[in-house]
C-alpha cells in the first residue's frame, strides 16, 4: 500500500524474538466481581489468541465456546489480555495448572458475562526494531509527522492470511466452494478489507485521504458512528483539524453507497476491475450491508527511543481494529521474517 508521509526512511527487522513485539489489551470494563464467568488477565509468549482459548477450555474441561475473547492477538509476540471462562458451578480454578512458560494468570476475578468480541478500550504497543539503517533526523522527522497527521488506517497483512490468499480463498467461496462457518467469516472480512484498502490507497496517492471531499461520509474518533454527507462548515473543517473526526471508506455489502458526488465517484472508479466487481457481488450476495471505516488513524502517546545505534524502540496505543504494523509501515520496510 502507497505510503501517506513519502518514501522509506528506514529498514529493520520486526519480531526478531517475541518480546521485540509487546501487546497489552486497554480493557473496556469494569469486571463486576461476581458471577459464573471467571475472568482471567493472561500473558502469553508465542501463542496466538485462538491457541490460549482452546488451552483454556481443556483446563476448565468446558467447550471451546464457553472461552471468551475481546480480539485476537498475533502469535510472533508477548501479549496480554483477557479471557472469560464459563463456570457455572464457581469452583475454586486451579489456576497454577493452567499456567506454563508460554503462559501465565497475572489477575482472576468473576464477572456477570461472557466476554465478547470487541469489548476492549484499545490495545497498547511497545515494538522494538532491530538492525535499523536510515538517517536519525528522518526517522525522527517521519515520527513526528505520523504522531501530528496520523497514518492511513489500513488493515494489515495479518487480514489477508499467512500466505495472502484469503481474497482468493472468497472468490472460491462465492463460486460455491464450502467452508466452515468460522472460515467463511475470516473469509468475507478479507474480502471486505481488499476493497476498503483499494479506496483508502487511491485516496492517499491523490493526498486526500485526511481531507473532505465533496459528498464525503464522517467517521467519528473512536466510535462506529458516521453521519452525512452535509454541507463543509468551519465547524467540520475544525473538527477534522483535532481529530474529531475522519473521512471514511466503504466496508461493502448490500445497498447504495452512502457518499455522493466526488467521494462516490472515487470509490466507484477504485472499486471498477473484474477483481472488484466480482469481490462486490459476492459479498453482497452473501448478505452483508454496507457499513464505513475511519480513512485515518493517529497513534496516540506515540514516544521512541534508542537503547542501542541500530535498535529503536516505539511506543504507542490504537483504537480497536488498528493494525500496528500499518503504523510501522509508514517508517518503511520493517517486515523482516520473524521466528517460526
Amino acid at each position: 500500500m502507497p505510503r501517506a508521509c513519502g518514501p522509506a526512511v528506514l529498514h529493520g527487522r520486526m519480531r526478531a524474538r517475541p518480546e521485540d513485539f509487546r501487546v497489552e489489551e486497554e480493557p473496556g470494563f469494569e469486571p463486576s466481581g461476581s458471577g459464573e464467568h471467571l475472568l482471567l488477565t493472561i500473558e502469553k509468549r508465542g501463542m496466538n489468541t485462538a491457541h490460549a482459548a482452546k488451552l483454556i477450555a481443556q483446563w476448565a474441561r468446558v467447550p471451546e465456546m464457553g472461552v471468551g475473547y475481546a480480539g485476537l492477538k498475533d502469535r510472533h509476540a508477548v501479549t496480554r489480555q483477557r479471557f472469560s471462562v464459563h463456570l457455572p458451578k464457581k469452583v475454586s480454578p486451579d489456576l497454577a495448572a493452567l499456567e506454563s512458560p508460554e503462559l501465565r494468570v497475572l489477575e482472576h476475578t468473576w464477572h456477570a458475562r461472557k466476554l465478547p468480541r470487541g469489548a476492549l478500550a484499545g490495545n497498547r504497543f511497545v515494538i522494538t526494531l532491530r538492525e535499523v539503517v536510515g538517517d536519525r533526523e528522518a526517522i525522527h522527522a517521519r515520527l513526528d509527522a505520523m504522531s501530528r497527521q496520523g497514518v492511513p488506517n489500513y488493515f494489515g497483512e495479518q487480514r489477508f492470511g499467512r500466505e495472502g490468499d484469503n481474497v482468493s480463498q472468497a472468490l472460491a467461496m462465492f463460486q460455491g466452494r464450502r467452508v466452515r462457518r468460522e472460515q467463511r467469516t475470516m473469509l468475507l472480512s478479507a474480502a471486505r478489507s481488499e476493497l476498503f484498502n483499494r479506496v483508502l490507497a487511491q485516496r492517499v496517492r491523490q493526498g486526500n485521504w485526511n481531507a473532505g471531499l465533496d459528498g464525503e461520509v464522517w467517521a467519528l474518533d473512536g466510535s462506529r458512528s458516521v453521519f452525512g454527507p452535509e454541507p463543509w462548515t468551519p465547524e467540520l473543517a475544525q473538527r477534522l483539524e483535532s481529530f474529531d473526526i475522519h473521512p471514511s471508506g466503504p466496508l461493502w455489502g448490500r445497498g447504495p453507497l452512502r457518499t455522493t458526488g466526488e467521494a462516490a465517484r472515487l470509490e466507484m472508479d477504485a472499486l471498477s476491475d473484474e477483481l472488484c466487481l466480482a469481490v462486490r457481488a459476492g459479498l453482497e450476495q452473501a448478505g452483508l450491508e454496507q457499513e464505513r471505516r475511519a480513512l485515518r488513524l493517529r497513534p496516540r502517546d506515540l514516544s521512541w527511543q534508542w537503547p542501542d545505534d541500530t535498535v529503536l524502540e516505539l511506543s504507542f496505543a490504537l483504537p480497536p481494529g488498528a493494525y500496528a504494523t500499518v503504523v510501522l509501515s509508514e517508517l518503511g520496510d520493517t517486515n523482516a521474517p520473524g521466528p517460526g
